[in-house]
């Protein structure tokens, strides 16, 4: 199950309040694209997705989503098994079928 919009400064947000708005709407976006199964949007994510460079300022956290988004037989089958936010990042993890 991976997970997604996660900082290596997770304490940011305290610093910085207004960066929880930017995770968010990151994290909507996200869900939207599963839920239409578009792997397409999710692997372009740093150029479609609002707010990337503040959720994901490396890919190091997104990839194995896009790589069980990859090797799922239906993309659009997400499922959220975890869905809250903590400390301003999503700790929302998926299931794909």
């Amino acid at each position: 199950m991976p997970g997604f919009c996660h900082r290596r400064d997770s304490f940011a947000v305290f610093r910085r309040p207004e960066l929880a708005a930017d995770i968010k709407a990151f994290d909507e976006w996200a869900v939207d694209a599963l839920a239409r199964g578009d792997a397409d949007a999710l692997a372009d994510y740093r150029n479609k997705a609002p707010s990337a460079a503040v959720a994901h300022p490396t890919a190091d956290h997104f990839v194995p989503l896009l790589l069980t988004v990859g090797a799922a037989d239906d993309p659009g089958s997400a499922v959220s098994a975890i869905d809250r936010m903590v400390m301003g990042n999503s700790t929302r993890s998926v299931q794909l079928t």
